[in-house]
């Protein structure tokens, strides 16, 4: 059987009790090590699932799956994913093929961003659409996202913004020359997903009423469920200009605010 088990947000003992058994069950697991980061290092998780695990970084998991699934017919085979396991496209893919494959699958679900994001007394039920923000570049500045932002912000709806984050992303000089050499891991802040918001907005290219403004409301979070998570609340100008620290970063847009919400959020107010 082939297991997909997602081990949380923040800290090694974040796997669910069930997950932890079939792990130390399994005859091999793989550890998925790019669509997100944990505090822990992998010989922590090591020792703390008394297991060996290998390593599966973005070239197997999205170009070399099959592998993981070999002999998964026979054999109980894991991928442990940050978070919870349908909290990316590219599991799902994986269970689709294991699926095609014949192969019997199951999944161990667990805490994500989507629904922790919650910690900042926001009400999980006033989302609406999540949007992705992704890194620029001098000749790529997509600003789509922002319709959906919209969207949602007008009919009172907040917005959760998952940042860039880019691991083992081939260099220039590795496609042209067919030789494998990545650019060093980066993790987009919140004070770069509101520059680049801002830039957007100063354009006003878009058709339409635009909800979004300088003056919009934030929460900026950084390391949700580790041990020094990090939410501030402010507005989009001032956002811009606020070091959250260390990745992982995530933003919300923010709605109407029912009453309970409001007062929750006064706590994380930023002070100039």
């Amino acid at each position: 059987m082939f297991f997909i088990i997602g081990i949380g947000l923040g800290d090694v003992k974040d796997i669910t009790v069930r997950g932890l058994e079939i792990v130390r069950s399994a005859d091999r697991v793989y550890l998925e090590s790019y669509t997100s980061i944990l505090p822990e290092n992998k010989e922590q998780l090591e020792k703390f699932y008394e297991k060996s695990l290998i390593e599966a970084d973005r070239e197997m998991v999205e170009q070399r799956a099959d592998e993981m699934l070999d002999n998964a017919q026979e054999k109980d085979v894991v991928l442990l994913v940050v978070g919870d396991p349908f909290g990316a496209t590219t599991h799902s893919d994986i269970l689709l093929r294991a699926q095609d494959l014949n192969i019997k699958t199951k999944v161990i679900h667990n805490a994500s961003i989507l629904n922790a994001i919650g910690c900042c007394g926001l009400q999980l039920y006033h989302f609406g659409e999540t949007v992705s923000i992704p890194f620029w570049t001098d000749v790529w500045q997509p600003s789509s996202f922002l319709n959906k932002i919209n969207q949602n912000k007008a009919i009172g709806l907040h917005t959760l913004c998952l940042l860039d984050i880019q691991v083992k992303e081939p260099t220039w000089e590795s496609i042209t020359k067919k030789k494998k050499e990545y650019q060093p891991p980066r993790f987009m802040e919140v004070r770069e997903a509101c520059e680049q918001l801002l830039q957007i907005i100063d354009k006003d290219e878009f058709e339409g009423k635009n909800y979004i403004t300088k003056d919009s409301i934030c929460v900026g979070a950084a390391r949700i469920g580790w041990p020094d998570q990090k939410i501030v609340v402010s507005t989009l100008a001032d956002m811009a200009k606020i070091d959250l620290g260390s990745p992982l970063h995530s933003m919300v847009i923010v709605g109407e605010l029912h009453p309970l919400e409001e007062q929750f959020l006064k706590q994380f107010a930023y002070v100039k």
